[in-house]
């Protein structure tokens, strides 16, 4: 007879709430501030925690993932090569045939209506797809 009760397991956004605060810096805070933009932008968005303590939000596909390391807070559309980039916000994995990333570094700003713009379409290019 089993005596304790299996774990629960957490929602996803309850994860990144808790990378978020783990963090406890410019990383973090970077963090938090993007999700609040990528929710502004796409009310509907889901949140999912992939590979090991990634977050990832999906609309219909992959929007991004949000990744953070010692120097940067690092933001990769799935289908970033496919998205216009007026505002030149893709500054990394500039090379490849599908995605492109946004790296920030710590003091850096992001242009916030240029980023809600790339989420929207990066989430009309997945339903278009869909």
């Amino acid at each position: 007879m089993k005596t304790s009760a299996a774990p629960m397991k957490e929602s996803p956004s309850r994860l990144i709430d808790a990378r978020i605060e783990e963090l406890d810096d410019w990383r973090g805070r970077m963090l938090a501030h993007v999700r609040g933009l990528i929710r502004q932008a796409d009310p509907e968005v889901v949140e999912e925690w992939k590979w090991r303590g990634v977050p990832v939000w999906y609309h219909d596909g992959m929007i991004c993932t949000g990744e953070t390391y010692k120097s940067v807070v690092k933001l990769t559309f799935a289908k970033g090569a496919s998205l216009e980039d007026p505002s030149g916000l893709f500054n990394s994995s500039l090379d490849g045939n599908v995605r492109r990333a946004i790296d920030i570094r710590e003091g850096e700003e992001l242009n916030e209506d240029a980023f809600k713009a790339l989420i929207r379409a990066a989430v009309t290019l997945n339903a278009a797809s869909a």
